[in-house]
């Protein structure tokens, strides 16, 4: 059953909301800020029956980035139950770096699970190629810090940072067909690999 909860982090109001699912978790900390990643994280949660959390401000003009290690602290008690009920996680964020218009960076401490994406994405979303080296990734968007929401799980997880067209389109925050499609895909091999799933960490400077 859907559960919200309003919250308050850094004095910024935000409306939190958990679809609870399986124990791979789709994140979206940024969902007002960084179009489409909401609606992707709803999506694939009800193809996959994964669990998802994602946080709005709703009815703000202007929404305020919080910095992902810094939305760790906050007292959310639904958070706090994401964390608890799913062992890996997949967390969805958009970046508009110049010359990376098609390009998706997977960042995050889990790397095996990130291979495992970029392999979906390489069948099923080729013209958004995928970059898992993380030396390769803007130190910003590697999602490696430890107090990061995406490695506080069992296994830790994968930061996908998606450009603007791999989850907009037509001036919407209506993603593409396709992205769908990769995340679904792999966010579905995921939960069929064996438990353990190949969890490393990668341990790096703050990060969002």
């Amino acid at each position: 059953m859907t559960r919200t909860e309003h919250v308050e982090i850094e004095g910024v109001p935000l409306l939190a909301t958990l679809v609870p699912g399986s124990d791979i978790g789709l994140l979206a900390l940024h969902g007002s800020l960084e179009g489409g990643t909401a609606e992707l994280a709803d999506l694939v949660t009800r193809r996959c029956g994964a669990t998802s959390l994602v946080f709005t401000q709703p009815g703000v003009r202007q929404p305020v980035h919080i910095p992902s290690p810094r939305m760790a602290a906050a007292p959310c008690a639904l958070l706090r139950e994401f964390l608890d009920r799913v062992s890996l996680t997949v967390s969805l964020h958009g970046h508009v770096r110049p010359g990376a218009q098609h390009t998706v960076f997977l960042g995050g401490a889990n790397r095996a699970a990130a291979h495992v994406v970029a392999e979906a994405f390489a069948a099923q979303a080729p013209h958004f190629p995928a970059v898992v080296d993380l030396t390769a990734i803007p130190p910003g968007l590697r999602g490696v810090h430890p107090a990061n929401p995406v490695n506080l799980t069992r296994l830790g997880g994968v930061q996908v940072e998606l450009p603007l067209q791999a989850r907009t389109s037509g001036g919407t925050d209506i993603p593409p067909g396709a992205v769908a499609d990769a995340l679904a895909a792999g966010v579905e091999a995921l939960g069929r690999a064996a438990p353990g799933r190949g969890a490393t960490s990668h341990r790096g400077a703050p990060d969002s």
